[in-house]
């Protein structure tokens, strides 16, 4: 425990007497009230996440757009200030040293978002691949960040800002005043399908910022959500986990993010992917559905009709939503089809499954 990283908000969540847990290197909330009243909050009105334990990094400078295009898949050179875009960073060995997020704060200057558990990789990785002389700050320690996610989002938040929320295009961002604080980013980003913000801000600022959302988003009804909840919120809507579903030994391609690599310019692996999705690959990460009862949990083994391995799960859960198993996995590319019946093979039984089009909800 002595060398966990600690949130600004480590001591609310204790107080609120949230389930903490090691994720990532820091000590987070893993529930509160619970799990599947924590989903269905966000589902149907609005949760609030601490995210704090994301990684921020600043590139900056007049060939920071070279150093961007170079180490990410999707092109960048399409952003303009206030605008979001979702990439991944391809390692050189054909697999991903992480997906993020890339904003462009204002000419020259962008913020790339990427996952807890990858900052210090990420940050090498770039660094090792910034030839171009770009400016790189790490602002991770010092950033917290809240999501606030759920169809009454606007709701909750819109008392606390003059910026109209309600008007915010799906992945842009403004800057402004927010709960009584200057420079706050309010992004309308998430990883729950349901709608609403990411809001970064000064350390200093967490607890005050925490309690004035829960505060007026009490007539909505806000609840604070932990892991557990982020965890079946996404894989609801099929959203990729790093270390789960993408790693460093999975190709974009396979993994379904073609609609994130862009041919359009170079970029570290571009032949290669450009050669997979051009002849097609192996395996691919695909969306299924249980039909027998089961769980289907990381790693179990997914088999044909006549027991041979065919792939393995990466995310699996029972969905709060459908109340019913559903999971993703690799599999071999003759047997990805939708709709095609595979089995989940849990301690020696062959559980029915079926090949789904994701999201699931």
């Amino acid at each position: 425990m002595e060398d966990l990283k600690y949130t600004a908000l480590n001591k609310v969540h204790i107080d609120l007497g949230a389930k903490m847990v090691p994720f990532a290197g820091y000590n987070m909330p893993l529930q509160y009230s619970g799990l599947t009243e924590e989903h269905n909050a966000v589902r149907n009105s609005v949760g609030m996440f601490d995210v704090s334990h994301m990684g921020e990094f600043i590139i900056k400078g007049s060939k920071a757009l070279d150093l961007i295009q170079k180490i990410s898949t999707n092109d960048a050179s399409v952003l303009v200030p206030g605008k979001i875009q979702y990439s991944c960073m391809p390692n050189g060995r054909g697999g991903i040293v992480d997906d993020l997020l890339i904003y462009m704060l204002s000419e020259n200057t962008y913020m790339l978002v990427v996952n807890a558990s990858n900052i210090q990789k990420d940050w090498d990785w770039i660094q090792s691949q910034n030839t171009f002389g770009a400016e790189m700050q790490d602002i991770s320690d010092r950033t917290s960040l809240l999501a606030i996610q759920g169809p009454k989002a606007v709701e909750a938040l819109q008392s606390l800002t003059d910026i109209n929320l309600a008007d915010m295009k799906y992945y842009t961002f403004e800057k402004g005043k927010f709960a009584g604080f200057d420079n706050v980013l309010i992004s309308a980003t998430g990883y729950t399908g349901s709608g609403g913000f990411e809001i970064y801000f000064e350390n200093e600022y967490a607890e005050k910022i925490w309690n004035a959302i829960m505060e007026a988003g009490r007539g909505v009804g806000i609840m604070p959500a932990g892991l557990g909840a982020r965890d079946t919120l996404r894989l609801e809507k099929g959203f990729c986990l790093y270390g789960n579903d993408i790693d460093d030994n999975t190709s974009p391609i396979e993994a379904g993010l073609g609609w994130v690599t862009k041919f359009t310019k170079d970029f570290v692996d571009a032949k290669l992917f450009k050669e997979q999705k051009e002849k097609g690959v192996a395996r691919k990460l695909v969306a299924f559905i249980m039909l027998d009862r089961g769980i289907p949990r990381k790693d179990y083994d997914l088999c044909d009709v006549d027991e041979n391995i065919i792939g393995k799960v990466t995310s699996g859960t029972s969905s709060p939503t459908l109340k019913n198993g559903i999971g993703l996995a690799y599999v071999a590319t003759e047997h990805a089809k939708v709709g095609t019946e595979i089995y989940l093979s849990v301690r020696g039984k062959q559980l029915k499954a079926q090949i789904v089009k994701p999201p699931f909800v």
